[in-house]
This record gives structure tokens, sequence and C-alpha cells, in this order.
């Protein structure tokens, strides 16, 4: 039989021409997705910033590719990792001294004396090297008062063997919690008939709990598979966790000038599967209090959550107005707001593993509870992410609010929040730095105009016993005021003055240290390479 060679190139033709179409096809398709992409760029950033944005990718993606191939270059890079990693070693894990025993890594045959006890005790706590109490730490411990730490840690030896997992067993540590959660909630202007909260370790898992309830909500009422969440760039990385762990995108949105987020691009990035909108009250790194109202409105105009994340502003921001200072709408007042993270161990001088997650209504709240009817060790349910949990944390906590009462909270109110004014004020005297934003709590953040490099300043402060916190994008450095900074607000204005006249007349002589390391970090575009290094910190955690 003889091939129709005449039918097998017109068949051939007629595929080519076929493929080709749908090449063109393919072709517009990825141009058009990356046209979208590019809009989005420049709607958010700016064209400028967009170049800039793309050349940085760029960069990543070169960068990347050279640590992926056998060549000097990715082996110069990991050598550079390891170097970083080793400084950082050093720093966190002394060598150990003369005449003392060398680490413990294996259970002890029989157990210490008790005063051998204490001594390895006193010892482990002479490791370390920042004194918090002298009051130049920014943040970390939220300090009440030696009285109240006496009755804390007598609450906390009372209840030491407590699980809340349990309350037939433990039932005064579930009626202590409840009453925290109810006494917060009122705090915050919710309406009791109708809201409910959970207490959790920490602003982290409160934050975690708000996202997991707001992720079923949406796909339970809205059949929403693809969940996203908006924020800006300045929430708190929680919820980076959040999106992370649970599989949402997180849709970042700048801030505008004055540090807020921008309203009008938060309105411009709600879609369909938007599950949640979040403000911050404020937020950690500038301590700059969001539109709340603002972003309310456009939560209420789309029927979407909204939560308020107050981890920071915690027992603060409740006492805002009567203490005398005027801040924005925040809490449940404000209709449209759902739900609202408050941290009780932090200006609520609780106990470190302490915060609170409130919605303004319970049937929110259900959609954060786990529950596993059918375990064969018996029905299994707990309403957040742990199971066991310390339940003289819960009495460390009710014994803090039950001792300072509103009172009390006012009074520090006062008097951290004078604190942070009065070295916001030292800060602007200063000409070679500038505030950023317009903070009205207790973080105040500053950056320093070239050829000034912020990171040097936070070093020789450092030099002088004060603990500052690093921030990047932009290069800035704040302090979160505590009781403990209210006597030495005066001490940091004049130490930072002396700091700023030390750099400025030899700028290159404090290029080191924190200066070099941020400065490398955010030079960096690859930021796997970033990733590497934090990973090599967070394995130093747990070397003994």
């Amino acid at each position: 039989m003889a091939f129709d060679w005449e039918l097998v190139l017109l068949l051939l033709q007629t595929r080519n021409r076929s493929l080709r179409k749908v090449q063109v096809f393919v072709f517009y398709i990825v141009c058009l997705v990356y046209l979208l992409k590019a809009k989005k760029s420049v709607q958010y950033h700016g064209v400028v910033g967009s170049l800039k944005l793309a050349v940085w990718n760029v960069a990543k993606n070169v960068l990347s590719v050279a640590r992926s191939l056998p060549s000097p270059a990715s082996a110069a890079i990991r050598n550079e990792i390891s170097k970083v990693i080793e400084s950082i070693e050093k720093d966190m894990i002394p060598p150990v001294n003369p005449g003392d025993p060398p680490p413990y890594l294996d259970l002890p045959q029989e157990g210490l004396a008790k005063d051998t006890l204490k001594s390895e005790l006193v010892r482990y706590k002479n490791m370390a090297k920042i004194d918090y109490s002298s009051g130049k730490v920014s943040g970390t411990v939220y300090h009440g008062g030696a009285q109240l730490y006496s009755i804390i840690s007598e609450s906390y030896a009372m209840f030491c063997s407590s699980n809340p997992l349990h309350p037939e067993v433990f039932p005064g540590i579930r009626k202590m919690e409840s009453e925290i959660i109810a006494m917060t909630l009122r705090l915050f202007n919710a309406d009791p008939s109708k809201a409910g909260g959970n207490m959790t370790s920490g602003g982290t898992e409160s934050i975690l709990m708000a996202c997991k309830a707001y992720r079923e909500l949406g796909l339970s009422k809205k059949g929403i598979e693809n969940p996203e969440m908006i924020c800006a760039v300045t929430a708190h990385a929680a919820f980076d966790k959040a999106a992370h762990y649970f599989k949402i995108k997180l849709v970042h949105i700048p801030i505008t000038e004055s540090g807020h987020m921008d309203l009008s691009l938060a309105k411009k990035a709600i879609n369909r599967n938007t599950i949640m909108l979040v403000g911050s009250a404020p937020g950690f790194p500038h301590g700059i209090i969001d539109d709340i109202s603002g972003l309310a409105v456009s939560a209420k105009k789309h029927d979407i959550p909204l939560h308020v994340d107050c981890c920071l502003g915690s027992f603060m921001m409740p006492f805002m107005r009567q203490a005398g200072y005027h801040i924005p709408p925040f809490d449940f007042s404000v209709e449209g707001v759902t739900s609202i993270s408050c941290d009780t161990h932090k200006y609520g001088f609780a106990p470190k593993g302490s915060s609170i997650v409130m919605y303004a209504s319970k049937e929110i709240r259900k959609y954060q509870y786990f529950s596993a009817p059918n375990w064969v060790g018996g029905i299994y349910a707990s309403p957040t992410i742990a199971g066991s949990r310390p339940g003289a944390l819960v009495a460390g906590c009710w014994a803090a609010m039950m001792s300072l009462g509103k009172n009390g909270y006012l009074d520090a109110t006062r008097k951290i929040v004078g604190a942070a004014r009065k070295i916001k004020h030292g800060i602007q005297q200063i000409p070679e730095l500038y505030v950023i934003g317009d903070p009205q709590v207790t973080v105040v953040a500053f950056g320093a105009h070239s050829p000034i490099n912020v990171y040097s300043l936070s070093d020789l402060m450092s030099k002088k016993g004060w603990n500052l916190n690093a921030m990047q994008y932009p290069s800035c450095v704040h302090i979160a005021c505590t009781l403990l900074t209210v006597s030495v607000a005066d001490d940091f204005v004049k130490d930072l003055k002396e700091a700023v006249s030390l750099v400025k007349a030899n700028p290159k002589a404090y290029d080191k240290g924190s200066a070099a390391m941020y400065g490398m970090a955010a030079s960096i575009p690859d930021r796997s390479i970033v990733e590497d290094i934090t990973v090599g910190f967070l394995d130093l955690l747990t070397k003994a």
C-alpha cells in the first residue's frame, strides 16, 4: 500500500498551525500574568520602587544560581556564612571558666545535693551579662515591681502542679482563667453577653489562633479554599508564621510616610479570597497605631473579619485616654473589629507565657477550637494549640491583675508613656536623628541622617549598658519603654547625644558589630543566605 505523502504533509501543516496557535495563546497568557503582576507591583511600590524590586529579584536569582553550582563563588558564600555563625557562637556561648564544671550532657547518677543545686542555679543566673533591672533594656522584661514579683512567685508556687486541661481536678484554675478573660474583654469594650476569648502562651499563639479561626470561618461560610489575609509590612512576623503554618497567602501592604498602613492600597488588595484584615495598635517596629476605624469601614463593606493586634499595646492602650493621652479608636467599640490579641505578660505585668485572644462573638471563637471526637483515648478537645498548660501561669496572671487593679494600670500607663514621650522629644532635639512616624504609646523608633549609621549608634549605646532593638527597611533602632525605663529616660537621651557626637566625629571608626552585620544583611538580595544564618543561630540555642 502506497503512502499518500501529500495527505501526510497536509496533516503535519495543520498540526503545526494548531501548535503555533497554542503557543501564541500560551505566550499571551504568560504576558498577561506578568503584566498583571507588574501592575500590582507599580500599584504597591510605584515605578521607581518596582524597578528597584526587579533589579533586586534579578540579583537574587543570580546569587541563588551561584550558590547552587559547585563553584568558587558558592564556596566563598558558604565560608562567609560559617564565619558569621562562628562569631555569633562566640558571643552566645562563652568558654567555660576555670574551675566550673563541664556542661551537664548526661543525667547525673545521683541527684545534686540541695546546697550544690542552689549554688549551680546561682552560677547559671550570673551568666547574664545584661542587667535588665537597670532599666536600660528595650522591652523584654516588663517588670511590675519587686512587691508584685513576690506575689506572683507565691501564686506560682501554690499552683505549680496545676493543669487547665483538667478543670475537674483544678476548678480554681478554670475559674481564674475565665475571670482573666472576662476582665480583659471588658477593658477592650467587648459586649459581655456576646464576646468570648481564650488564654494562650503569648502573642504569637493568640495571633495564630485568630488566623486559624478566620481560615475555617472563610471555608465554612464562603467556601474560600485559597485564603488570603491583608496586613501592613509592619505587622508582627507572627502573621507570617500563621500564613506559613496554615497555608494562607499573606498580602503585605506598604506603609505611608507617617508609618501607617496605606488604606487605599489595602482596599485594592481585597478580593473574594480575603478572609481577614489586620491592623496593629501599635505595631512592634515603630510603635505606630494603624487606622483601625478606616480598616473597619472596609471590613464591614466587604463582610470581612478585622483583627487588631494589641499584643504590644497590652494594658497600656485601654488606659491611654483616662491617663490624658489622645489615641484613635482601636478596640471593640469600633464597629467592624471582630477580634483582638493582647499580651498580659507585657504591660499586664503577668509572668511570661500569657496572652489573651478575644472575639466579638463566641460564634467566631468556635472556629479556633480543635476536637477529636473519635480518638480511641477518649473524646479530646482543646481551645488553643497546647493541650496541657501550666496553671501556675494562669494563677500568676490573675494575681498580677488583681494586685494592680485599674488604678495600678492607670498609674503605670502615665509613667511609662510619659517616659516614652520624654525620649521621643529628646530624640527630636538631635538634628542628626529623626523619629519614625508619630509613635504614641511605649515604643519610639529612630533613624539617622547620613553619614551616621544608626546601627553604629546602637553599638555605642550597648557599650553604655543599653540593649536596643535593631529594625530594617528602613534602617532604624527602637526602644520599648517599661516601668524600669521611667527612672532612666533622661539618661537615655544624654547617652544618645554622646553616641551621636562620637559617630559624627569619626563614622568609619564605628562601622563594625551590628552596623556591619545589618548593613550586610540589608544588601543581600538572596534572603536564603540570611535564612541560613538564622538557622545557624537557632541551632546554637540548643547547643549545650
